[in-house]
């Protein structure tokens, strides 16, 4: 089921965008459909298109919480826009769907990974980011979010894991496993440029039990690095 904030963003850029002259977006590089565009996400071959997901807030031409923008293309140079795919419209991401990725599951459905934040106001003041790891599923178009997100939380992390720097899920499968590479960084150990980052590789047979048997270095945004695979 679409929730109404998902409605909103897609009504509103679909009115936006009239407004953006064609001539005014580049040639041959992915734009926002209208509002701001961040981090790409989720890009995937999928139903014989490619999938380009991005960090975005259709809104505004500055940074406020994230949706999931969407476009598709056969050639990777000419884009056609999607409806938004995510919107934060759950307790568990009601502050931005942060950055996460996608695959064709067996039954041909597309699944979505993808960091919820939630802002926390600690004793001193300040707000930092609850970071959960969550699901969505869908068809290419329209995706809905599993029941029991978040599939990840704090209590699944290991030993100097921080949930205020638990994002950015990279999935893969491997045989019927689902496997996913996530930066987990304890926050005291976060320095410039994330040089101290750290990741967990997890992984789950039914999207449902989840384990984790190994630490590994990994970049920011989780790029598995290819001798993972």
């Amino acid at each position: 089921m679409i929730s109404q904030a998902l409605r909103d963003a897609r009504k509103y850029e679909e009115t936006s965008e009239k407004m953006i002259n064609s001539l005014e977006r580049p040639a041959f590089h992915l734009s926002a459909r209208t509002g701001w565009m961040n981090d790409p996400n989720g890009f995937s071959f999928y139903d014989g298109k490619y999938h380009m997901f991005y960090q975005y807030h259709p809104y505004d031409s500055h940074w406020r919480p994230m949706h999931w923008g969407h476009a598709v293309s056969s050639d990777l140079l000419h884009w056609s826009y999607l409806p938004a795919a995510l919107a934060p419209d759950s307790c568990y991401d009601r502050d931005g769907c942060f950055s996460g990725n996608a695959l064709t599951l067996p039954d041909g459905r597309q699944l979505l990974m993808y960091t919820g934040v939630e802002k926390e106001q600690q004793k001193n003041g300040e707000i930092l980011d609850i970071q959960t790891q969550c699901l969505a599923i869908g068809d290419g178009l329209d995706y809905e979010k599993y029941e029991k997100n978040p599939v990840l939380t704090e209590k699944d992390l290991p030993k100097g894991g921080s949930r205020y720097d638990f994002r950015d899920p990279k999935i893969w499968r491997k045989k019927m496993e689902l496997i996913a590479a996530l930066s987990a960084t304890a926050r005291r150990m976060v320095v410039v440029r994330y040089l101290c980052m750290k990741v967990l590789t997890v992984w789950s047979g039914n999207l449902k039990k989840f384990s984790l048997p190994i630490i590994i270095g990994l970049e920011k945004c989780g790029n598995v690095r290819t001798f993972l695979n």
